[in-house]
């Protein structure tokens, strides 16, 4: 027990640092996913059916390959197929490659949600809307916008807790999140090795974190909960 109280602050200083690195990754694709994800979801709906046609096959093959071989292809192929090592070496590097490779995958899962929601809006409520004089844009910001995103906080919210675990895959290319820096007692890191109790700690970083999401939106729902749908 002795032990235990003795490696309890390296291990707790090792286990922050990585549970940063993986806010950081988590944050990071959020905000280049939402927006991008809004974006897909027009190409998908588009009239224009050379755009719909392409941006619906990229989003099923993003949504139907696994994250961890997307996350390995971007950050090998381009130093072992095309010579030209991009990220190079380093953390940072490591960090942009995930980043972009979560913001291009959750970007086609959040499309999904936002062409589902967008498509059940009634289009009556649309006509309704041109009778009353209004463009195409006033139509969608205040009409279709707010009943879409109603719709969309519980698919929503479910991936993103999701994607709270999903970011511990970007130790396969050797980014130094959570889970790396608990497994990393295990192997030898800061003079220790052999551990495996740092490992259920990091768990509970993310129940913790999941629970502080879940919180959230389920006050969020109440919050909308004045739209009648």
């Amino acid at each position: 027990m002795s032990d235990f109280f003795e490696q309890f602050p390296t291990v707790f200083s090792a286990l922050n640092v990585g549970f940063l690195q993986t806010l950081k990754l988590f944050a990071v694709t959020l905000l280049g996913a939402i927006p991008l994800g809004l974006i897909v979801s027009f190409g998908s709906m588009s009239r224009f059916k050379i755009l719909s046609g392409a941006t619906r096959t990229v989003v099923w093959i993003i949504r139907g390959s696994p994250l961890m071989i997307q996350l390995m292809i971007i950050y090998y192929f381009p130093g072992l197929i095309l010579h030209n090592p991009i990220w190079g070496s380093g953390e940072d590097g490591r960090f942009l490659a995930a980043a972009i490779a979560f913001i291009i995958n959750y970007a086609c899962y959040f499309s999904e949600i936002y062409r589902g929601g967008v498509q059940s809006v009634p289009r009556g409520q649309n006509e309704a809307g041109l009778v009353l004089g209004l463009s195409k844009r006033q139509i969608f910001f205040k009409v279709t916008l707010l009943q879409m995103i109603k719709r969309i906080v519980p698919p929503m919210s479910n991936e993103i807790i999701t994607l709270v675990k999903d970011t511990s895959l970007s130790r396969i290319i050797a980014l130094q999140e959570l889970i790396w820096a608990g497994e990393s007692f295990m192997k030898g890191s800061r003079g220790l090795s052999g551990l495996i109790w740092p490992l259920f700690f990091t768990g509970i970083y993310y129940l913790a974190f999941s629970a502080l999401l879940t919180a959230l939106f389920n006050y969020t729902e109440k919050k909308l909960s004045y739209f009648k749908i």
